[in-house]
């Protein structure tokens, strides 16, 4: 920062009367607030729109109904924060439009499609978006006679794979606003002398072929609404015009987290005069390898005065009433630097805080339960409060999360897995309305089993009202009965017999069998009207679960995500198909969506959260991604696997191609040294907001053996050898 452009406003914590109110040198049209993890960037946010509202500085004809405030958020969760605060501030005086950058993207794309349609002369379809599965499976199949061609394997071990490497990098190119066309000779040159030029420029083939397909069926995808808007929309004059008139004020908290498009959205609202906000934390860049290009985004700060939010001397800000919500950041804050510095400079001796302990042990399940054991002591001696405790891992498997879980659950200790996204079929009451499904149409036998069966007993069989959600007219050992002697295969219409087919029906009790006719019957009325998968399901829901009322909110949620997907999913098929085509193929199209469901590619989302059971109630299990991603904070941090190498990834995956689609990186060969100084600089980053996250204590949580038996060689063991050294300091 230089001192011509930026104002650096550091008040001490007691010094309440000075605040960011009081200095006149910031009021302007463009304002940069850069800082660390909270550091209070997005409260220096609200109070500078909040001063210019004091101040008189926005124009009257601003205050207009039809002119809103742009609220612009790294996520979705950051999205409502955001928004709901500055309701509250202005007391609902200004109409508010909170939106992500992709979201703003989507919505405009969707409003001025019609404008669209005009310009490139596309057929008059009402849009419809398609979800990522769906995109994954038609694409495949559009691509089929060239996959069978091609030498996919030269960038990707499977065709799943390649199809999925392919659409990432459309999504790519558009978030960074470069044409399909140049895409082949960027790849060639970022990866090096041993890219083949031939495969690059099939995948610029095959994405080009698949957005003209959708644009023609009027189908959109991420990456083809985003490059409709950075290559048609937002260049129109007319668009730019409509644009200004909707919006007074632009506040963009986290633009860290944006794509490149996002600076372009944000110049042409400078451009005109728009008053603008933006909040930058360079040890966030949480969507950094996934769509973010921070360092492009930090461009912005050319144009605005700056504030600096200091991590040691706050910026304090609003009026009378203000107050440092972060006046105490906790006593792991003191010793950042020389943690980090212990972990980037393995050679060193690490002097660490005694605050910092280990868990360690032999094998990963020992340590899993070493660590919840921990915790739970934490809580039952009345140390810590369930909301008060993270445990954060770089990669978390059904079986870590399960085992986790499971050993909170038998203490009665609440414990949210957060934004966990499950695969959708790992519901029992999803799998259940599948196998219904499979029993109600014909020529889907193949695509059930006897284990199916009992499953779909017991769930389907819920006693009500419950007195807990897990007791059924039918338990797991007469499901698995009935399923054996009651259930008649077959591939055309399987069926299920009356349970007098078991010879010992007499020993199945009067609730089992009551609860097996009332399945049976209803079955067998579904087989005989052949409704709308639609309706089946939605009757399914309402006469076996009475519409989710008694359900827990996970699997509401499930079932939620359930219908949508099926109502998606037909309505891709409408426009994907003629009538006669639909009609001849019905049955083989619902096997393709149960099989889809099954596959695990569709993940049940939990939002929106409910309010009635907050998640601070709660101990958070996380990875270390979205634990980032959801900027929450606790006193009591358990980071397990630190001896994992997955700590330096950041619990994300990089894409493919994504490093080489950054502005900064067009034109050059990225080298294994890039690689590594990249993941040097990720793990820093990693450190820094995570420790800045926790404010008591923090517990290292390894064993000496990884999950495959192999020995954990991570880059935080120095952590942990530096602590067995007895290296502390107060």
């Amino acid at each position: 920062m230089t001192p011509i452009d930026v104002v650096n406003i550091h008040v001490l914590k007691q010094d309440v009367s000075k605040s960011i109110v009081g200095a006149k040198s910031v009021v302007g049209k463009a304002i940069w607030i850069e800082g660390g993890t909270r550091s209070g960037k997005t409260d220096a946010l609200v109070a500078q729109f909040w001063q210019w509202l004091e101040e008189r500085v926005v124009p009257k004809k601003h205050s207009q109904p039809d002119r809103k405030i742009l609220v612009l958020a790294g996520n979705d969760d950051s999205k409502r924060d955001l928004g709901d605060r500055l309701v509250a501030k202005t007391h609902g005086k200004y109409p508010i439009s909170a939106k992500t950058t992709i979201g703003l993207i989507q919505d405009e794309v969707l409003l001025f499609y019609p404008l669209l349609i005009q310009k490139l002369n596309l057929p008059a379809h009402f849009p419809l978006r398609l979800r990522p599965e769906t995109e994954q499976e038609l694409a495949t199949k559009l691509w089929h006679p060239a996959l069978e061609r091609i030498n996919w394997r030269e960038i990707a071990p499977s065709e799943y794979r390649f199809v999925r490497r392919v659409l990432d990098l459309l999504q790519l190119a558009a978030y960074s606003c470069t044409p399909l066309a140049d895409l082949p000779a960027l790849l060639v040159q970022g990866f090096g002398a041993g890219a083949d030029r031939e495969i690059y420029d099939c995948v610029e083939s095959l994405a080009t072929e698949w957005r003209d397909w959708c644009l023609d069926r009027g189908l959109l995808t991420y990456g083809i609404m985003t490059e409709l808007y950075w290559r048609h929309l937002l260049p129109d004059p007319e668009y730019q015009q409509r644009l200004r008139d909707r919006y007074w004020t632009l506040l963009a908290d986290d633009v860290d987290d944006y794509p490149a498009i996002g600076r372009e959205i944000c110049e042409i609202l400078l451009d005109a005069g728009v008053w603008c906000a933006f909040s930058y934390n360079p040890d966030g860049m949480v969507r950094l390898g996934l769509s973010a290009d921070p360092d492009y985004l930090r461009g912005l700060k050319s144009r605005c005065v700056g504030l600096t939010a200091d991590r040691d001397r706050q910026v304090i800000y609003l009026d009378s009433i203000a107050t440092n919500v972060f006046a105490d950041r906790g006593r792991i804050a003191t010793s950042v630097e020389a943690i980090v510095t212990a972990v980037l400079n393995p050679g060193t001796i690490p002097i660490l805080p005694q605050r910092i302990e280990t868990i360690a042990t032999r094998t990963r399940g020992e340590m899993l339960r070493a660590t919840a054991l921990r915790a739970i002591e934490s809580i039952t001696s009345g140390k810590a409060a369930p909301g008060e405790i993270a445990l954060i891992a770089p990669g978390l498997d059904a079986v870590s999360r399960a085992t986790i879980i499971d050993i909170f659950d038998r203490h009665q200790i609440p414990i949210v897995s957060l934004n966990a996204q499950l695969p959708l079929n790992s519901d029992p009451s999803v799998r259940a309305l599948l196998t219904l499904m499979v029993l109600t149409y014909p020529n889907l036998g193949q695509l059930t089993s006897r284990d199916e069966i009992a499953d779909l007993l017991v769930t389907l069989s819920p006693i009500y009202p419950p007195s807990s959600p897990l007791l059924t007219a039918i338990d797991p050992v007469r499901a698995g009965l009935l399923a054996d002697y009651c259930y008649a295969p077959s591939v055309s219409q399987p069926r299920l017999l009356p349970y007098a087919n078991f010879p010992r029906w007499d020993r199945l009790g009067a609730g089992t069998t009551q609860a097996y006719d009332r399945i049976v019957a209803w079955v067998e009325r579904v087989q005989q009207q052949q409704p709308a998968p639609i309706d089946l399901l939605n009757e399914a829901i309402g006469y076996f679960f009475q519409q989710g009322s008694y359900l827990p909110s996970d699997r509401l949620s499930a079932l939620r995500e359930l219908l949508e997907t099926a109502h998606h999913y037909w309505q891709v098929v409408a426009r994907t198909h003629s009538p006669a085509e639909y009609l001849e193929s019905t049955h083989q199209i619902t096997a393709q969506f149960i099989l889809l469901l099954r596959q695990g590619t569709i993940s049940a989302n939990p939002y929106p959260v409910s309010q009635l059971q907050p998640q601070d109630r709660a101990v958070t299990l996380s990875n270390i991604f979205q634990y980032r991603a959801s900027k929450r904070s606790h006193p009591y941090h358990f980071w397990l696997d630190v001896g994992s190498p997955l700590w330096a990834e950041g619990g994300a995956a990089t894409l493919y191609g994504a490093n080489l689609l950054l502005k900064a990186s067009v034109g050059k060969t990225w080298t294994e040294e890039d690689t590594q100084a990249s993941d040097e600089r990720r793990l820093e980053r990693i450190l820094r907001d995570l420790l800045y996250r926790a404010h008591d204590r923090i517990y290292l949580c390894t064993s000496d053996l990884a999950i495959d038996g192999r020995e954990q060689l991570g880059a935080l063991l120095p952590l942990v050898h530096g602590i067995g050294a007895g290296n502390y300091v107060e």
